[in-house]
């Protein structure tokens, strides 16, 4: 690790300009190497350079993309019917 000023999570994340939730997400998914920053307390402090190094040296095919199925539960037992109140000349 090298020997720098340590910044707070608020100036990572104005530097990635990213969210202060996207760089904790980093955090805790290993994006953000555990040796380039500090804790104290609940407060985060990131040598900024390391973490630069280690995101920019982290592989591409690392992210992976996430399908989300939606189920839809309808009940046939009883249909919603939907009723337009158009007119016309005045919606228009």
């Amino acid at each position: 690790m090298t020997q720098g000023p340590f910044v707070p999570i608020g100036a990572c994340a104005k530097h990635f300009a990213v969210s202060v939730s996207t760089i904790r997400s980093w955090v805790k998914q290993g994006f953000i190497p555990r040796d380039t920053y500090v804790t104290i307390g609940l407060t985060y402090r990131f040598d900024l350079p390391a973490v630069i190094k280690a995101l920019s040296a982290a592989p591409a095919d690392n992210v992976q993309e996430k399908s989300v199925e939606v189920a839809v539960e309808v009940d046939v037992k009883h249909p919603v019917q939907l009723e337009l109140n158009f007119n016309p000349d005045k919606d228009l």
